[in-house]
């Protein structure tokens, strides 16, 4: 459904996150903003003055009026409403994580491939600028470190960080790592909430690559930042701060100069005149304009759609990442039985 060559969107769910996609969405050139959706009428309407569309209190009053949505409601409400569209052949941003539970997830995923219809999943840091300008950089990670911390917000108060937070990494790391999981520890504990507010997995995977990945929603101090140790290869990236360091090996530094072995006195006392930056090669990335990753995420779903491609970060790959996340979420629950002695 097109209008003077714009593609028809609208948004259900406008609260903190949605109402951003709302904004994003007017502001695009080939976008239609045609409607916003949200329990709390009061919002809603809000919204929809401030961006100059329409309010409608329901899913099914978009009926013949979008021909692409954004949803970003409450985790345990992503199936009903993503289904809902999905049926009728509408392709869906569905906000991460992609559903509740493992079951909700697989059947989205189903619609979206059998009805040959577009589901994209919200894993926003896979379109920081930054981040992708990393992924430029050919390598083939053996360990992956990941912090994800930030202060605790009632948004979320359905799930525990481990879908809140964490799921982000697990997204990252599945998609660097390119390689079935072999193996998973996790720790978690409650603090704030009902459910586990700080948590630590570690994910072994067949190809011999290991990430441990760490979140937090009770820290005063923000963080986003991935360590990457590859061969040849260090990379410390901080999605916050849009800025990465890579260490790779110098050209100067080969393995005779490293080598210690039968080295008379003269031989060692001349390597002490190395200097650290002779043996790296180091590259500073700093995106001088900071880019707005939701931005260039809502772009790229406006682009599949218009051209029938496959999304970033499809249906599948959604699933996936929940997957882990499912058994991350099951080996906390086993470690606290052993910890309570059940």
């Amino acid at each position: 459904m097109m209008a003077e060559g714009k593609l028809k969107i609208a948004v259900v769910g406008v609260g903190h996150l949605g109402k951003e996609h709302a904004r994003v969405y007017s502001q695009l050139p080939n976008v239609e903003l045609v409607g916003v959706v949200d329990i709390d009428e009061e919002q809603g309407r809000a919204v929809a003055k401030r961006l100059g569309t329409n309010f409608y209190s329901s899913v099914e009053e978009l009926d013949g009026k979008a021909s692409a949505v954004s949803v970003v409601v409450p985790t345990r409400a992503h199936y009903d409403v993503a289904s809902y569209f999905l049926k009728r052949g509408i392709p869906v941003m569905l906000e991460k994580p992609m559903a509740g539970d493992l079951k909700e997830a697989m059947a989205l995923d189903e619609l979206s491939v059998k009805g040959g219809t577009i589901l994209q999943v919200g894993y926003i840091e896979r379109f920081n600028p930054v981040f992708r300008a990393v992924e430029e950089y050919p390598m083939v990670p053996r360990f992956i470190e990941c912090h994800r911390l930030s202060n605790f917000n009632f948004r979320a108060k359905d799930i525990g960080v481990v879908l809140d937070l964490m799921v982000h990494d697990i997204d990252i790391i599945l998609h660097l790592a390119k390689s079935p999981v072999k193996k998973v520890e996790a720790v978690g504990t409650r603090i704030i909430s009902d459910k586990e507010d700080v948590a630590n997995a570690r994910i072994i995977f067949e190809n011999g690559c290991v990430a441990n990945v760490t979140a937090s929603r009770v820290s005063f101090r923000p963080m986003r930042k991935i360590r990457l140790f590859s061969e040849n290869v260090y990379i410390s990236l901080d999605y916050e701060g849009q800025e990465a360091i890579i260490y790779k090996k110098s050209p100067k530094l080969t393995l005779d100069s490293l080598n210690l072995e039968g080295l008379d006195a003269k031989s060692l006392i001349d390597l002490k005149d190395y200097d650290f930056g002779d043996l790296l090669e180091v590259k500073h990335i700093k995106m001088e304009n900071e880019q707005e990753p939701l931005k260039m995420e809502l772009e790229s779903f406006v682009d599949c759609v218009l051209n029938n491609s496959r999304p970033t970060v499809s249906g599948n790959e959604g699933l996936r990442a929940l997957r882990v996340a499912t058994e991350i979420l099951r080996k906390i629950e086993e470690n606290q039985r052993v910890i309570a002695g059940v």
